[in-house]
């Protein structure tokens, strides 16, 4: 036996139903869609998720999970060790500067600066917010930080 002799048992296939090909097949004139009616036009039917005239549950949950805050400000964050290894020692850090030295793009962004890293040059610091441990990171290196700019 090889593979190209296998064959299904008889009477396990089944020809398809061809339908309105004529009256004498059987399925001819309305094809056994019935007669008027909804579902008896071509596209006819309801469409998935119809909910018969209710308002559809896709349409009654909101687009997106959650809730955004419009009152909410993005700060950009800068770490004390950016500013050590951009700054020099008695240089005021504010967002011109920052925007000079290409740490942030645009001076409107306000800023907060992070701790994480080392300082060990002398700023003055003078941005939007300042994390308590970049503020004592500041001030151990003989900086100030001068709250808002």
């Amino acid at each position: 036996m090889q593979l190209n002799d296998l064959k299904p048992a008889e009477g396990a296939k089944k020809a398809r139903k061809r339908l309105g090909r004529g009256n004498s097949s059987g399925t001819g004139t309305t094809a056994g869609r019935g007669y008027k009616g909804q579902l008896s036009r071509s596209g006819g039917g309801k469409g998935a998720g119809f909910e018969g005239g209710q308002q559809p549950l896709a349409m009654r949950l909101p687009k997106l999970p959650g809730f955004k805050n419009r009152n909410r400000v993005e700060y950009a964050p800068v770490n004390v060790a950016r500013l050590d290894a951009y700054f020099e020692d008695g240089d005021t850090v504010d967002a011109e500067a920052l925007v000079a030295k290409g740490i942030i793009k645009y001076d409107t962004t306000p800023v907060k600066v992070l701790g994480d890293g080392e300082l060990a040059k002398k700023l003055t610091v003078k941005v939007d917010k300042v994390s308590a441990s970049a503020k004592a990171k500041i001030e151990a290196a003989g900086g100030k930080v001068e709250l808002p700019c």
